[in-house]
């Protein structure tokens, strides 16, 4: 398919802040799980085509049965074990897509509220820069601190973004970037840093601020009152 757009979702965290027996990806948001909201946009969005879910392992069969089989999702090709930390994970989801992938959407299975319109708006982006991801301007003074929590610098907020995901990147060059990681044993919570650091630019486009993260047992109250304004 031209232009195809498949997608990896890191869903393997434990979501130790969260206090819960269940992942957080399955916790209840206004009835259905955290995860299903994404994976709803994804499944919309049509040049989507392929999405792949990396799940704990002990998670994989649970997000088979009550989250894949439940809601009918058509576009999921497999549920697959994560590994010990997020890269570790996403690697192993974009081993599994096509060489012929020509782009490739990452994003964390605990974001449940962005929208089609970011997505779009990365795309068309990514198309022209091979990556484009979404960042919000900072509201506040950003400092950055040493290990025992003393200021070191005091940071021009305007130039100063906080990253989201989905992340959007060509699929052969981000294949690329992490397999250099790898060669040279180098580690990053973020894709977008491994694409900067083995690749070249990344665009950034602006964010949602309702695209939170879900981390807390707080930040679940704050999206339940986002989705119903």
């Amino acid at each position: 398919m031209a232009n195809n757009l498949r997608v990896v979702i890191a869903a393997a965290g434990i979501g130790s802040r969260m206090g819960s027996k269940i992942n957080k990806q399955y916790l209840n948001l206004n009835s259905r799980p955290i995860l299903t909201y994404s994976l709803n946009v994804f499944e919309d969005f049509k040049a989507v085509d392929e999405i792949v879910i990396v799940a704990h392992a002990r998670d994989v069969e649970y997000c088979e049965q009550e989250v894949v089989k439940k809601y009918g999702y058509r576009k999921i090709s497999r549920v697959i074990a994560g590994g010990e930390m997020r890269q570790d994970s996403v690697w192993a989801g974009l081993g599994c897509l096509d060489k012929d992938s020509e782009y490739v959407a990452v994003h964390d299975g605990a974001r449940p509220l962005f929208t089609s319109h970011l997505l779009e708006a990365l795309l068309e982006e990514a198309r022209e820069w091979g990556a484009a991801i979404p960042g919000l301007a900072a509201r506040d003074t950003m400092k950055m601190v040493d290990r025992d929590g003393f200021v070191t610098m005091t940071l021009d907020r305007a130039s100063v973004v906080s990253i989201q995901t989905p992340q959007i990147f060509s699929f052969p060059e981000l294949y690329q970037a992490y397999a250099s990681a790898y060669e040279e044993g180098y580690m990053s919570t973020d894709d977008a840093a491994l694409f900067e650091k083995y690749i070249g630019r990344v665009k950034i486009v602006p964010g949602e601020y309702r695209n939170i993260k879900i981390t807390t047992p707080e930040d679940l109250v704050i999206a339940a009152s986002l989705i119903d304004m």
